[in-house]
């Protein structure tokens, strides 16, 4: 069966950077799982999956317009620490739900200097170049039930 919209794929995958750095993979675990068309996963690898087959192997290189998108640098503030009412001790990397006029994103805490903590909204792959290795494991025709939550079960 070949990939195409409302499909369930199950992949394998390493994910690298540029330099060549393991960002992510699937090795030892179970195959990653989607639905073709439901934006499960990144435009970009989305679009190289179409038309490919269990077994097929391949490698593709995603822009970041069409993976995390491109960093904003209004998406980094500066922010007192009084932002963070409840919170007993900041440390850098700790990630939290800020509300904005687009409502809830995740921001991550880059630095702490004294009374000024800097967040950053932009996802930490925004920006980056990604080549993906992906094996094709499985391919079959999603359910009525899947379709309807837009996940595989």
């Amino acid at each position: 069966m070949e990939i195409k919209k409302d499909c369930v794929v199950g992949m394998h995958y390493k994910l690298t950077d540029d330099q060549g750095q393991v960002l992510d993979s699937s090795e030892g675990r179970e195959p990653l799982k989607f639905i073709q068309g439901a934006q499960n996963i990144i435009p970009g690898l989305e679009k190289a999956m179409e038309g490919k087959q269990p077994g097929d192997q391949f490698d593709v290189t995603v822009e970041p317009e069409e993976a995390y998108g491109v960093r904003h640098e209004q998406m980094i503030q500066k922010v007192p620490k009084s932002a963070f009412q409840g919170v007993d001790e900041l440390n850098v990397g700790m990630q939290f739900q800020a509300e904005t006029q687009q409502g809830q994103i995740p921001v991550k805490i880059t630095a702490i200097n004294g009374d000024e903590v800097t967040v950053d909204g932009n996802h930490e792959l925004a920006g980056q170049r990604l080549h993906f290795n992906v094996k094709v494991e499985e391919v079959r025709q999603a359910t009525a039930e899947e379709l309807d939550h837009g996940h595989v079960h």
